[in-house]
């Protein structure tokens, strides 16, 4: 019987692809006498470029971008603004509130693991109001873990007092995520993400909205 059901944040209840591009856009308005020279479609898709969707820290992301336009602002205050002005720019997926708050009605307790700064992401969990619906939020760097490490997965289920069994975790990652989660006997549910088509696994999502369906097929399967 699935009791327990745990998230990751970016690419699954968060859309940082659409976040960042709010974001960034915004950015290049407030600093355009630095930045007004380059096509502002030019300066977004080379920031998004270097993130590499966020696996790659903002330090090196600004750092690059100042190097390569000879841009007269210091790389750190850019890095200051994104930390401090990105969680007003965050994007929910669909439905995603509307699916928290089926899977509470429902008896579920609700558990996140997200790899990343641990104010910066709770900033983001913030911003998107869902901080109430989790029993519990491990962030890796305040757990000193991260994802794929099994041992951030077993500290969840202990927090939450379930065992693996009882659970299912929702991610887009195929690896850090599903294949991560499955490893210690976790149900791993692939939220659909468009940069891995050919991933193959059991269980797969496109939008939140299906998931408190998908997971009462499970406890009648």
């Amino acid at each position: 019987m699935i009791q327990a059901v745990l998230f990751d944040l970016d690419g699954t209840l968060l859309d940082r692809d659409a976040s960042v591009k709010k974001f960034i856009d915004n950015q290049y308005e407030r600093i355009s006498n630095y930045v007004g020279h380059i096509p502002k479609e030019e300066y977004m898709n080379r920031f998004i470029e270097l993130d590499c969707r966020g696996y790659v820290w903002k330090d090196k992301v600004y750092q690059q971008l100042v190097e390569e336009y000879k841009l007269e602002i210091d790389w750190e205050y850019l890095l200051k603004d994104y930390i401090s002005e990105f969680k007003q720019h965050c994007v929910p997926f669909s439905n995603l509130h509307r699916m928290l708050k089926e899977l509470k009605t429902n008896g579920h307790v609700l558990g996140m693991i997200t790899n990343g700064f641990g104010q910066f992401q709770m900033d983001n969990i913030l911003a998107l109001g869902i901080e109430k619906y989790f029993d519990a939020i491990l962030i890796s760097e305040t757990e000193g873990l991260k994802k794929p490490d099994p041992a951030i997965f077993e500290r969840a289920l202990e927090r939450l007092n379930v065992t693996a069994s009882q659970s299912v975790f929702v991610g887009d990652h195929p690896d850090n995520d599903v294949r991560a989660s499955q490893s210690v006997g976790i149900k791993g549910i692939w939220k659909k993400d468009f940069q891995w088509d050919a991933f193959q696994t059991d269980f797969v999502v496109e939008d939140l909205g299906e998931l408190p369906k998908l997971i009462k097929q499970l406890n009648m399967g």
